[in-house]
């Protein structure tokens, strides 16, 4: 299953989809993490060591490029360049999560990040997974994937949250780009959550119920900022919001 999370910056898109890569992992799923936001942060949410030493997925372009070459004495370039042997060199694991990132413009004025969201795209298309694989995106920010496709092959869209207008009108307008991209499931999941009102106020202003509610956590939030790995036994009713964004997509699959 490819599984994409979306939403306003700063309402936690990177926290919630490291919970739900651990309850997935945790169920016996085999994990792969892309993080495909301009400033990533997915490696040191996960406890990854040696993160320089990630070489991004951007950096297969020319490697592509170089697949797609004219075969001896043809015309024709081939549209469908063999990808699976690269992407070893591509990718960390540890604690049983593998992890792949983008890349990001690294200069002021360094350009759009189209290129590299070219690439993400041709790679989602060419995987294909097992029954017992994911694949979970965490996307940049905003609407602005959604205006290049790049997620148009994913199963699963997961639109995150928080009980503020703003939010609910990022949200909203993220929700109204997917279903005219073509995503077919698209769910909500609300963060921050403190009680039943703010439960409330995000069932009253979403298309939809969110599927699950990540609580105000002072465990994550202290993990943060000491840079150590989110795990799930730090907060039993985050794990239970995970738990309960596996069963719903377990649900979904059958």
């Amino acid at each position: 299953m490819k599984i994409a999370i979306a939403g306003k910056g700063g309402v936690g898109k990177t926290t919630i989809m490291a919970l739900i890569a651990r309850q997935l992992q945790a169920s016996g799923q085999d994990v792969l993490v892309i993080d495909a936001d301009p400033c990533p942060h997915m490696a040191q949410t996960l406890g990854f060591a040696n993160i320089e030493s990630i070489t991004p997925i951007a950096d297969m372009g020319q490697l592509l490029a170089e697949r797609a070459g004219k075969s001896a004495g043809s015309p024709y370039y081939n549209i469908n360049p063999e990808i699976n042997d690269l992407l070893a060199d591509f990718m960390l694991e540890s604690d049983g999560i593998k992890l792949m990132v983008l890349g990001a413009i690294q200069t002021a004025e360094g350009g759009c990040a189209c290129p590299e969201a070219t690439v993400l795209k041709r790679l989602l298309t060419k995987l294909l997974l097992g029954d017992d694989q994911a694949i979970l995106l965490d996307m940049e920010a905003g609407v602005e994937h959604l205006g290049r496709g790049t997620i148009a092959s994913v199963d699963e869209l997961f639109i995150v949250a928080i009980p503020s207008k703003s939010s609910m009108r990022t949200a909203t307008k993220i929700h109204k780009m997917a279903v005219d991209t073509g995503i077919k499931d698209i769910s909500f999941i609300g963060n921050l959550v403190e009680d039943d009102d703010d439960r409330q106020f995000m069932n009253d202003n979403l298309p939809s119920r969110p599927v699950a509610f990540f609580p105000v956590s002072t465990p994550i939030r202290q993990a943060e900022r000491r840079s150590h790995k989110l795990e799930l036994a730090m907060d039993p009713q985050a794990a239970q919001a995970a738990e309960q964004v596996i069963a719903y997509l377990q649900a979904r699959k059958d």
